[in-house]
């Protein structure tokens, strides 16, 4: 497992029954996690004092308690990126801080490279992977089908001072934006995807990514250039495994392109025990 363990204005400070205890800057948070399943004892007094706590609801999503007034939204950064939080109504906050272990690898490719580096982000949300990689120097298309989250991806992008970077801000569904590509011979040297468990299109068509993740990928290697650099794919879906998603890479392009692929949980550190809480599973088809 790969720990994003370089965060020091965000911390998981406690684990036990469903929920994390997390601080985020100045204000601590209790969020519930389907990975935790273990039922230990609180070992830390922040449960008590925790700002505000997710409350589950048995008819699906929930609603925050808030036990002092918060500000609506505030920054966190890690290095030179600048972070937007902001609780929503779904849980989340705006930022996947384990995903700090793919930012840095795909930092480190593209900088490396030695030549100019098109970067395609799908599924790209509020642009962690963005940012990380136009900070980088890569030209980057960042496509979610949220016009709320690009817009909060560019405010990340203007709270780190990358607001001149060239990126294009696109709301879009992936899948058509990646068709069009292809016609129009537009080409990326890069893709990076998260894409959802489970959603429905504008016209009512279902995702499943178990179901539809293979075809998606291999209609994606057919927009990369003829010598693409890498093409990283993270999951959050319990029943997509690292090796599953290896094998896919691997099938559609390592046959195709040459080159490597792994893959691995990611995960981040619990101050209050000496092991991590996994957060999902990313394979790397990378050209060496």
């Amino acid at each position: 497992m790969r720990i994003a363990d370089k965060w020091q204005e965000y911390k998981i400070l406690d684990t036990s029954n469903g929920d994390k205890l997390e601080r985020w800057g100045d204000i601590t948070l209790v969020r519930p996690d389907p990975q935790i399943i273990w039922k230990s004892e609180h070992k830390s007094d922040m449960w008590a004092k925790a700002d505000a706590v997710y409350h589950r609801s048995s008819k699906g999503g929930g609603e925050w308690e808030y036990r002092r007034k918060l500000p609506e939204s505030w920054n966190i950064s890690l290095g030179g990126l600048r972070f937007v939080i902001r609780p929503t109504g779904f849980k989340h906050t705006g930022l996947f801080p384990e995903q700090a272990v793919n930012w840095e690898l795909m930092a480190d490719m593209i900088k490396n490279a030695g030549r100019p580096v098109k970067v395609l982000n799908l599924f790209a949300y509020t642009g962690g992977a963005t940012l990380a990689c136009a900070a980088a120097g890569a030209q980057v298309s960042h496509v979610d089908a949220s016009k709320g989250m690009v817009s909060w991806a560019r405010e990340n992008a203007k709270a780190s001072g990358l607001e001149d970077k060239p990126v294009r801000w696109l709301v879009d569904d992936c899948e058509k934006f990646v068709r069009r590509e292809i016609r129009r011979g537009n080409f990326y040297d890069a893709i990076v995807m998260d894409p959802p468990s489970y959603g429905r299109g504008p016209g009512g068509e279902v995702w499943k990514l178990e179901d539809n993740i293979y075809d998606l990928v291999k209609l994606c290697a057919d927009v990369l250039s003829d010598k693409p650099l890498f093409f990283l794919l993270n999951s959050y879906t319990t029943g997509l495994s690292p090796s599953v998603m290896a094998y896919i890479l691997a099938d559609i392009l390592q046959s195709r392109f040459g080159g490597e692929v792994t893959a691995d949980e990611i995960g981040l550190k619990v101050e209050s025990s000496s092991m991590p809480l996994p957060c999902g599973s990313t394979a790397v088809w990378k050209n060496v």
